[in-house]
């Protein structure tokens, strides 16, 4: 299963799981890989809605701020939601991350241009979805470019959001197994040739 089929337009077949966090808020995300590791079923997501980063920017050369943790009330949210549905979008405050709902364009990377100042981040690169202002101060809702994952634990047909020690101690191994993987499937690609 292809990641970049996911991302905004749907993908085809794939078999949709519903995530829920420690706080029991939930995300319905996509199934991308399952990886057993200790008894366990590990699982790869992304989400079915796009997933947004909200950030604070500024007027100076300062990088805009990323907002890692919003509570769902928080103001800024509100005001997010009215302009969002302007756009006939809207805004869900989703487990892991905000996401968006609604007809979206998918970002073309190649309309980017790698020093446009409105990319909020050096390490990744992100599409402006919209602006707005609350109490004299701007905020941006992003689109992040690069494929946005998931790591949950199977518990019967539910996930449960991998977090904290426990994500630290699987992280990497589902990385290893996924590069096995990968290394696995170039080898039988390049047998074909």
């Amino acid at each position: 299963m292809s990641p970049e089929g996911s991302s905004m337009a749907g993908s085809g077949d794939a078999p949709t799981v519903l995530v829920r966090d420690s706080s029991g808020r939930q995300l319905l995300c996509f199934l991308e890989e399952l990886i057993p590791l200790d008894g366990h079923d590990y699982v790869l997501l992304t989400p079915v809605d796009t997933p947004v980063c909200l950030f604070q920017l500024t007027d100076d050369e300062a990088e805009p701020k990323l907002i890692d943790t919003v509570d769902a009330t928080e103001p800024i949210l509100s005001i997010a939601d009215v302009v969002l549905q302007e756009h006939d979008l809207t805004l869900v405050r989703s487990a892991v991350t905000l996401t968006v709902s609604g007809e979206l364009e998918e970002p073309d990377p190649d309309d980017f241009d790698d020093d446009d100042e409105s990319d909020p981040e050096d390490s990744e690169t992100y599409d402006l979805l919209v602006s707005f202002v609350v109490d004299e101060q701007d905020y941006g809702l992003y689109i992040p470019l690069d494929p946005f994952f998931v790591v949950a634990r199977m518990e019967g047909s539910d996930a449960v959001l991998v977090e904290g020690e426990e994500f630290e101690r699987v992280q990497p191994r589902i990385e290893a197994e996924l590069d096995e993987r990968e290394g696995q499937l170039g080898d039988g690609e390049e047998a074909d040739d």
